[in-house]
């Protein structure tokens, strides 16, 4: 599906939908699932098994580099660190990320929902590849889905401490801001930071269509095509003769 990756899908739903406030959105499938398995795995942590999961599931870019232990790109996602750290996670990406999967549908969603997160983790491990310190908690997919719903509702309002009202392609323009001098200005450890900037770089670039699975299969197959064409070349290259060589004695 292309949909999501499209210009001109983006500044239809601007169009269409360019003043409607929504305070209370439902909670669609995708996102109640999503919800469900954050909260269930923290109350695993909490009844014990946190430091064993932290270890083994979180992302520690030291670990993926040197143990290959790639799937914590994307399962450092379902961990937190705190009931308030998974509560404003999960109340966030309901407010924003129910109103991405009524329009997109729940298969493109959590497509989306796990591109920005494991973007988010790759851009941490390239910025500290030997880093000891484990990242967990869904927040560079939550920044994503904020970069989403303001690219495609800049219009809409959202409601500051739920008292100032402030169009969300400003709340988003300030919250990129602040992310990024966050990222690359604060002390110690920037880990966090830096997956929060990527969740939203690595959201724009999908909606964008400048990065999609899509895209690099197509280009991949681009190459792979082009890599036979040369093979078929070079058979081919042995000169040949012309009808008056034959009579050349």
């Amino acid at each position: 599906m292309s949909g999501v990756t499209s210009d001109a899908i983006i500044s239809e739903v601007s169009s269409r939908f360019p003043y409607r406030i929504r305070m209370w959105p439902d909670l669609p499938p995708t996102v109640k699932k999503l919800v469900i398995i954050c909260a269930a795995t923290f109350l695993l942590q909490v009844l014990g098994a946190g430091r064993e999961m932290v270890t083994i599931f979180g992302l520690t870019p030291l670990l993926v580099i040197s143990k290959l232990f790639i799937w914590q790109v994307v399962t450092y996602l379902f961990l937190h660190g705190g009931f308030w750290h998974l509560f404003w996670n999960m109340f966030t990406l309901w407010m924003f990320g129910s109103e991405l999967e009524r329009y997109w549908g729940g298969k493109q969603f959590l497509k989306f929902f796990l591109v920005t997160g494991a973007g988010a983790g790759i851009l941490s491990i390239i910025f500290e590849p030997f880093s000891p310190i484990p990242t967990i908690g869904a927040s560079g997919s939550v920044y994503g889905i904020m970069m989403a719903y303001g690219l495609m509702f800049p219009e809409r309002l959202v409601y500051v401490y739920f008292l100032f009202p402030v169009k969300v392609k400003y709340f988003i323009s300030i919250l990129a801001a602040i992310t990024f001098f966050s990222a690359f200005g604060a002390s110690g450890s920037v880990v966090a930071h830096v997956a929060h900037l990527g969740g939203m770089v690595f959201a724009f670039l999908y909606l964008k269509g400048w990065f999609s699975l899509t895209r690099i299969k197509r280009i991949y197959y681009q190459w792979r095509s082009s890599q036979i064409k040369n093979r078929f070349k070079v058979y081919d290259s042995k000169p040949k003769k012309k009808e008056d060589d034959f009579w050349i004695n």
